[in-house]
């Protein structure tokens, strides 16, 4: 009808077909756009506007994106897109995390053979290579995405100014007695050999031995013969899943309160908790035992001693409060050279219990575990030590088990506990100013604020040293004459001027006479220094980043608006931000901070290779368009785990297509339509079409609501329902007849194209945060008017309020909308009962009841159009089908008369008009006019 209607009009023929194509399409306008540095079009088209800034979590440069990061960037993007829409000015810099161990792990692995060879200076270039050259993927990638930014000029954690801030973070934090060195039990990785952080901790399954063992009473102070036990006979059982650990036992920790008892098996009295004993015998498979009557509390055995198993000294008896009875036997194995609980409760009997950690930094027991000296913890030594344990007959029992254990989240391998001398943060020193600043924070998912406090709540102190050479060295001197730390004010300006300057690679390029320039002295009066060999943990860089950029960028400011990012990041940048901004400044780096969840399969499993069910997102791109994946995180509820499949983005495929074929509909009947000249005054808009721009404004309410909630998935379900709904299943349904078959001047013609054109306008800039391609196409296919730009992205979305119905009007088109659902139900009956055909061929009767015919008979002309029939007619009585409109019938019959064969109604005036015989006089009417 269209094609025919335009030739008969003699209409230009212009194309607003919007052919899909999204792989082949998105691509030119990318190029476009990066001609035209749309990024700072948007940012100077909101120039004065109040600023809302979010900040960056910079993703790690050492690979491809994946569907993690397309997720992330997208949300962030979203957001950015929005408040630029939205009456703000919203900068985005987009920032890449490039120190670390992986960067250099790669660029060794680079080396082959001559990896022994390389100097740090060389080995620092080569990882400053490796990272730019990722930055660069993944920039490109991340803008494939559709996602617009300051890409020409990101923050980089590399960056000499940057380096330079995160020194002054250092210094200021020193300044304030929060850093300092000190042995401590830390997690360290032997396979990278270096201390982690506990954000850099993941818990994995891991196949062990539980093993049960005695330690003979060698010492017992009198308790024992007070008690009437022999002490010769006497062992106090320790239970551990760690035996490489044993090595290293200098102490047996008891619960203080808890009651202990002495289990008989043979002639030997084994010493555990009374409420341990049953599970403690089952696990050992010891079936014959019995328990004395005689019970002590834990205190009643401190500073008794036992004889080690296996190595020539004893293990004292100590309490210690973080002794539970959740398992093993209540006699805790106290290693302080393997445990932070060890550790520090063995310090409370320093000198007495020293710290002796046997293995080296490659996880290999040192001379210091006697003849186990050579063995590797993590592969023979458990197996070594339990089988002349069980040889010796200190062994009461062993059980095989799998338990969660840490390992390092970069090579993935397990890790151990080793007490070595490290850089700290106290973070204990700021706890409660940490807790203020949280609660000044707004978290979305609201649980974000109990997670976060939680952590930081049990956070022991930071491990901020790693013994590595790429990142940003610890910028501490050591003095030559009395051997201590060295950090002044004007050494970490000067440290932080020369970074400025020249780079974190200054320190491996110049001694630290060169550095300083004789200008600290030590309090012992020495001159001379040499510099830390460790470098920080990087999460305190993209922790300084708060700092380093956001108060370094004249675009930005501090604090930000909004942190957003996975929700490990609590344990990780949320936390390390807020840590190094309260030691600092004394509140938190932002205002809001959201969490999301993990993108997994449409099964909700994880993704890896090993199960196939990864998705790349240029897997994606190339078949649908980024703009699929664009509306795959706006359509899902992002703050829990993202499902994504082949049968999703096609689902979500068949939804894009129902949203664009609404654009594209409106666009092919705004043919020959001027907006600036053919747009009708509002008293000339029929009712329908004030129905749908009151729809309209009430989209733009929800849409808007829902940008503001970051609950993108509202704005997507609002959309989808507007388009399929609103205007597929109605408006735009019922106003083709005035579209195809009046004059092209016509009046209610060009009230329909009025409005069809206020509302793709609207619509348009409602879609352009989430379907960025898609929504600039629609645009420039847009009739050109007064003040429209040359980008959606740098308009305004409309405000509601524009188009409004009164309670009274909206009540009398849900009752309308509701008659016409039962009609079409009706009509459906019908057309199965191939009693009619085309809707056209019907004629309707509505059988009332007396509110209902009162209601519906003024509108018998306009419910014929409405439910697009030949005719209605609305009646008193009861007879025909039943919906869901109480009071309603509807009858459906064959229509009188004949078709016309322009607007397909059957009338009876057809042929009346002697010039048009096959058409209604209508018809005819606007023919010769």
């Amino acid at each position: 009808m269209q094609e025919d209607y335009n030739k008969t009009l003699n209409l230009p023929k212009t194309d607003f077909s919007m052919r899909a194509g999204l792989p082949a399409k998105e691509p030119v306008m990318l190029a476009q756009w990066l001609a035209d540095d749309l990024y700072q079009q948007i940012v100077k088209s909101n120039e004065g506007k109040p600023l809302y800034v979010l900040h960056d979590g910079p993703p790690y440069a050492n690979g491809k994106i994946h569907m993690g990061t397309a997720m992330n960037k997208v949300l962030k993007d979203i957001i950015v897109r929005y408040k630029n829409m939205a009456g703000f000015c919203s900068p985005y810099v987009p920032g890449y995390d490039t120190h670390g161990l992986p960067i250099e792990l790669k660029a060794l692995e680079a080396a082959g053979d001559n990896k022994a060879n390389v100097t740090q200076l060389e080995l620092r270039e080569a990882c400053r290579d490796f990272a730019l050259k990722h930055v660069d993927i993944m920039s490109d990638e991340f803008q494939r995405l559709g996602v617009v930014g300051d890409f020409k000029n990101p923050y980089l954690t590399l960056a000499p100014e940057f380096e330079a801030t995160q020194v002054r973070i250092f210094g200021e934090m020193a300044k304030k007695g929060y850093i300092y060195k000190g042995q401590k039990a830390v997690y360290w990785c032997p396979t990278d050999k270096t201390a982690l952080a506990e954000a850099e901790i993941e818990y994995s399954d891991d196949e062990c031995d539980s093993i049960y063992v005695g330690f003979p009473v060698v010492k017992d102070n009198g308790a024992l013969a007070r008690a009437g036990i022999p002490m010769e006979k006497t062992r106090f059982v320790i239970w551990t899943t760690t035996t490489w650990t044993l090595p290293a036992n200098l102490a047996i920790c008891l619960g203080p309160d808890f009651d202990y008892v002495f289990v008989k098996v043979g002639d030997t009295y084994y010493v555990m908790a009374e409420a341990l004993v049953e599970s403690t015998m089952k696990a050992c498979g010891i079936s014959e035992y019995e328990v004395q009557d005689t019970v002590l509390k834990g205190r009643e055995f401190e500073l008794m001693e036992t004889k080690h198993p296996f190595l020539d000294r004893n293990s004292l008896l100590i309490v210690g409060d973080h002794v539970t009875l959740d398992s093993g036997t209540g006699c805790v194995h106290t290693a302080p050279g393997h445990g932070v609980e060890d550790f520090e409760v063995c310090q409370n009997h320093y000198p007495q219990i020293p710290v002796i950690c046997p293995v080296d930094e490659a996880g290999y027991l040192t001379e210091e575990a006697g003849p186990f000296a050579g063995l590797n913890v993590l592969e023979d030594a458990n197996k070594v030590i339990l089988a002349h344990i069980r040889e010796s007959g200190h062994l009461l029992g062993v059980q095989h088990m799998t338990h969660q254990y840490p390992h390092c989240w970069r090579c993935h391998k397990p890790i151990i506990f080793r007490a070595t001398e490290q850089w700290f943060c106290s973070v204990e020193a700021f706890k409660e100013a940490t807790y203020h600043a949280i609660d000044s924070v707004n978290w979305l998912p609201a649980w974000g604020k109990e997670r976060i406090t939680g952590m930081v709540r049990d956070r022991n102190d930071w491990c901020i040293s790693r013994q590595r050479t790429w990142g940003v060295p610890i910028p501490v001197f050591y003095c030559k004459k009395c051997g201590k730390y060295h950090i002044t004010e004007s050494s970490i300006n000067t440290v932080a001027e020369l970074f400025a300057k020249e780079g974190s690679d200054a320190w491996y390029r110049y001694s630290a006479d060169e550095i300083l320039h004789g200008t600290e002295t030590c309090a012992c009066g020495g001159t001379e220094f040499e510099k830390d060999r460790d470098i920080m943990d990087v999460w305190f860089d993209s922790g300084s980043s708060h700092m380093a950029v956001l108060e370094t960028r004249p675009e930005l400011c501090w604090p930000c608006d909004l942190y957003i990012e996975g929700g490990d990041q609590y344990r990780g940048w949320f936390q390390s931000s807020l840590l190094t901004s309260v030691a600092v400044r004394g509140v938190a780096p932002y205002k809001n901070v959201i969490s999301c969840g993990w993108v997994v399969d449409g099964q909700g499993r994880a993704m890896h290779k090993s199960l196939g069910n990864g998705i790349a997102p240029e897997e994606i791109i190339k078949d649908y368009g980024a703009d699929i994946i664009r509306l795959w995180v706006a359509s899902s509820d992002y703050q829990v785990d993202l499902r994504i499949s082949k049968e999703i983005l096609k689902q979500l495929s068949e939804a894009y297509r129902k949203i664009r074929n609404t654009a594209r509909f409106i666009l092919g009947n705004l043919n020959g339509f001027t907006p600036d000249e053919d747009q009708v005054e509002d008293g000339c808009l029929e009712d329908l079409d004030r129905w749908a721009l009151a729809s309209l404004d009430r989209l733009v309410a929800e849409c808007r609501a829902g940008y503001d909630a970051y609950d993108f998935s509202k704005v997507y379900h609002a959309v989808h329902k507007f388009c399929v709904v609103d205007m597929s299943n109605f408006y735009l349904d019922v106003i083709k007849d005035r579209l195809y078959i009046n004059k092209a001047d016509n009046v209610g013609r060009r009230a329909a194209q009025t409005a069809m054109f206020r509302i793709l306008v609207s619509l348009t800039k409602l879609i352009a945060p989430i379907l960025a391609f898609t929504s600039q196409e629609i645009w420039e296919a847009i009739p050109a008017f007064a003040g429209k730009q040359k980008y959606v992205a740098c308009e305004d979305i409309d405000q509601p309020g524009l188009w409004t119905l009164s309670a009274e009007e909206w009540a009398k088109w849900d009752e309308i909308i509701a008659i016409r659902d039962d009609v079409r139900k009706a009509l459906e009956d019908a057309r199965a009962a191939k009693e009619i055909g085309a809707s056209l061929e019907a004629k309707v009767t509505l059988n009332c009841s007396g509110e209902v015919y009162a209601f519906a008979k003024p509108l018998e002309d306009q419910l014929a159009e409405l439910c697009i029939v030949s005719k209605v007619c609305v009646e008193q009585g009861d007879e025909g089908r039943r919906g869901d409109f109480e009071g309603l019938a509807v009858a459906v019959s064959r229509a009188e008369g004949e078709k016309c064969a322009r607007c397909w109604m059957y009338t009876e005036d057809v042929g009346s008009h002697a010039a048009h015989p096959t058409l209604c006089a209508r018809c005819a009417a606007i023919i010769e006019s």
